[in-house]
């Protein structure tokens, strides 16, 4: 058990994502999920939890492995072409992960997605949260436009909103 981590963790209160993400930042990120899935036929979900609980950090739970969950916990595999796409935010460690369900996973690959979370957390160290998500909303939205463009066909399969942890 890495106790620094630890510590950030239950130290770190629930009331900072509000603090990090206002009602009003908030709603401008739903609002740049809905244009960028009118770009484009897959589907964007952002999630973002303040930390992690004790129970979960004592087994050794990484960010990854939370993103893995909440993939499956908001349905982001249940979409008709499996181009789901949850960019998972862990506030306590500032840490982004990207899970991209199969059928858009294997046509971007794993660098292009690691390069997202590698540039939005760098945002997120300067302190630019509304700019880290919103930029990481673009940059996937590129990839998906790329490999699923725009049907006439497209639905909205999942919601927009941001969800908070």
């Amino acid at each position: 058990m890495n106790w620094n981590r630890f510590l950030r963790h239950v130290t770190t209160p629930h009331w900072r994502v509000g603090r990090a993400f206002p009602a009003a930042v908030l709603s401008r990120i739903e609002q740049a999920i809905a244009r960028s899935e009118s770009l484009h036929g897959g589907q964007i979900r952002f999630a973002v939890e303040h930390a992690l609980d004790a129970a979960a950090l004592w087994r050794g739970v990484g960010a990854r492995e939370r993103a893995l969950q909440v993939f499956s916990m908001l349905n982001v595999w249940d979409t008709e072409h499996n181009n789901g796409v949850l960019i998972y935010l862990l506030l306590a460690d500032r840490d982004v992960e990207i899970v991209a369900d199969r059928g858009i996973h294997v046509r971007a690959g794993a660098p292009a997605w690691e390069a997202i979370c590698r540039w939005m957390e760098g945002e997120l160290r300067a302190g630019r949260f509304e700019e880290a998500v919103c930029g990481g909303i673009e940059r996937v939205s590129t990839l998906l436009e790329a490999h699923f463009p725009r049907g006439a066909q497209a639905a909205n399969e999942l919601p927009d909103r941001p969800v908070i942890l």
